[in-house]
């Protein structure tokens, strides 16, 4: 971070009119000693600091509310966006508020003494201004705007508008590696001094396509090194890190991981406590509010994460499906075309597979019935979903042919022989204790207490199934933060049902809930009924 210019706490007392409640008090900014206390509201990967409106520093340091500040304790410092609040019951007058993400960069109790000053403005913003004019910008300029993305320099609206101008500019395939370089660049990048170092990912959008967390165990039984650090879920109904936190602790400290996976082979976790790619994490929490995933957008935020976390080699899957993020075969080759040309400019091979995105992927959807899934797969039940066994081991078999000791077209074998034998699910056991496992009943997993079935209204076909709806329906029924919460699906494409009979189950643990869910279901069940001649037709490359 570049230095920025110390803070200034001198001011005369008359900066503060006798008239405020807190010039009794304060005597003056120059006898003012600001401590912080610790607010609790969650900005969501925005730091913000709070500042009582009759605070002598306030006063005599010309701050705006929204302005970006420097905020210093015990030896660090971060910027923040300013809020002025005049409640004494948040911030008292000789206070310095902190969000909770701000509180904890800072690494100190309530009460320690701080300090605060105006920040210096970005100096990347005449670059921000030429893209929203609609310019190219070369590498110097996204490698300046991501630096000052990732040291918190840009306000909301400044990372609204960098956002948004890349996507409707539609950023061109150099700009896209200039993007993925600079967020790499952004934040630290393990090595972990061997080849391959494999990953998988899914674009995503398709509710319960949990074939990570079977991968990861065939992968590493096999002998591989597969490091995985999945996010959480923010519109989905749960990320990969939500469900496998059913089952075992997913916040660690990357010291603590990098043991695990160099004991195990690999590791199914969080990724924000590895601060890897973090620009990427600040430019997400503008971009999902906004719904704007851009092709350019996406290619840089997975990417550069892939090579921040020390892959050498990705499998990634691209579902297409009428209801999925790429709708069409053409669409997926181009999305195809540019991840292809990034990767070979930043040295990750890549393998791309296009999958059917046409339905949710296994039975259940929320983190506890998606745990469910995964189990009964690795433990190899005939209660198991087919679909995500199948799409699982076909992934985990393309990425055992990156062992150049397995030939082309005998991973899926392999793959299978891994899972079948027990060895899988003796791995996944395995990493689950050493990253601290969890109760979980398999037979009878922790859904929530509420539920009710959402049942055919005619005879026919499934001939569509909404995967939007589905996952809408899903998290106003509280998923993830309600882990057993979600929808339990008893039907998929090209199968006869009566009417009458039930389609899915919704569960809650709350009654509103569950009224929510009811309300979206009256809506839309997510379910299309028809003629066999309807269902659409399946795009998949293997």
């Amino acid at each position: 971070m570049t230095e920025l210019k110390k803070s200034r706490w001198a001011a005369s007392p008359k900066s503060v009119p006798a008239a405020t409640p807190c010039a009794d008090a304060a005597a003056g900014a120059a006898a003012l000693k600001l401590v912080l206390r610790r607010v609790a509201i969650d900005t969501y990967r925005e730091n913000v600091a709070y500042l009582h409106r009759d605070c002598a520093v306030y006063r005599a340091e010309g701050f705006q509310a929204l302005s970006k500040v420097e905020v210093r304790a015990n030896g660090r410092r971060i910027l923040a966006t300013l809020n002025v609040v005049d409640d004494e019951h948040i911030v008292g007058c000789a206070e310095l508020g902190v969000s909770e993400d701000a509180f904890d960069l800072l690494g100190v109790a309530d009460g320690h003494p701080a300090s605060i000053s105006q920040a210096e403005p970005a100096s990347s913003i005449p670059a921000l201004h030429r893209k929203i004019a609609g310019e190219r910008l070369d590498q110097n300029d996204f490698r300046a705007i991501v630096r000052d993305i990732a040291e918190h320099r840009y306000s909301k609206i400044e990372l609204t508008a960098f956002v948004v101008a890349c996507n409707q500019g539609e950023l061109d395939r150099e700009e896209v590696y200039y993007l993925t370089d600079a967020m790499v660049a952004s934040g630290r990048r393990l090595d972990w001094r061997e080849r391959p170092v494999v990953d998988k990912h899914c674009i995503g959008g398709i509710p319960g396509n949990r074939t990570s967390m079977l991968v990861v165990p065939i992968v590493a039984a096999h002998g591989m090194l597969c490091p995985k650090t999945s996010s959480r879920a923010i519109t989905s109904p749960a990320g990969t890190a939500d469900t496998m936190e059913v089952l075992a602790n997913v916040e660690l400290p990357m010291e603590a991981l990098a043991d695990i996976v160099r004991e195990h082979r690999g590791c199914v976790a969080w990724g924000g406590t590895a601060h890897l790619s973090p620009a990427d994490d600040v430019l997400i929490s503008v971009e999902r509010p906004l719904s704007i995933d851009s092709p350019g957008q996406m290619v840089a935020s997975i990417l550069s994460k892939k090579i921040a976390a020390g892959s050498s080699h990705l499998i990634l899957d691209i579902p297409v499906g009428p209801t999925a993020k790429v709708r069409s075969m053409p669409e997926a080759q181009r999305l195809r075309k540019l991840f292809e040309f990034v990767a070979g400019r930043i040295n990750l091979t890549l393998d791309v597979v296009i999958t059917d995105g046409r339905q949710p992927i296994g039975n259940g959807i929320g983190p506890a019935l998606e745990a469910r899934d995964v189990m009964q797969v690795l433990e190899n039940d005939p209660a198991a979903p087919n679909d995500l066994r199948q799409k699982a081991l076909r992934l985990a078999g393309r990425m055992l042919e990156f062992d150049p000791d397995v030939r082309g077209g005998e991973g899926f074998a392999i793959a299978r022989d891994i899972l079948d034998s027990g060895r899988a699910l003796a791995k996944m056991q395995a990493i689950i204790d050493a990253q601290g496992a969890k109760p979980f009943r398999q037979e009878h997993p922790d859904c929530g207490s509420l539920s009710f079935d959402v049942l055919a209204e005619t005879d026919g076909v499934i001939t569509g199934i909404d995967n939007l709806q589905i996952a809408r329906i899903a998290r106003v029924a509280g998923a993830p933060k309600v882990q057993g919460a979600g929808v339990d699906l008893f039907h998929k494409l090209g199968e006869r049902v009566a009417k009458g009979q039930a389609l899915f189950r919704v569960y809650a643990d709350f009654p509103s809930d569950l009224e929510f869910a009811r309300q979206a279901c009256a809506r839309s069940s997510g379910y299309t009924l028809g003629s066999a001649d309807d269902v659409p037709h399946r795009f998949v490359e293997f």
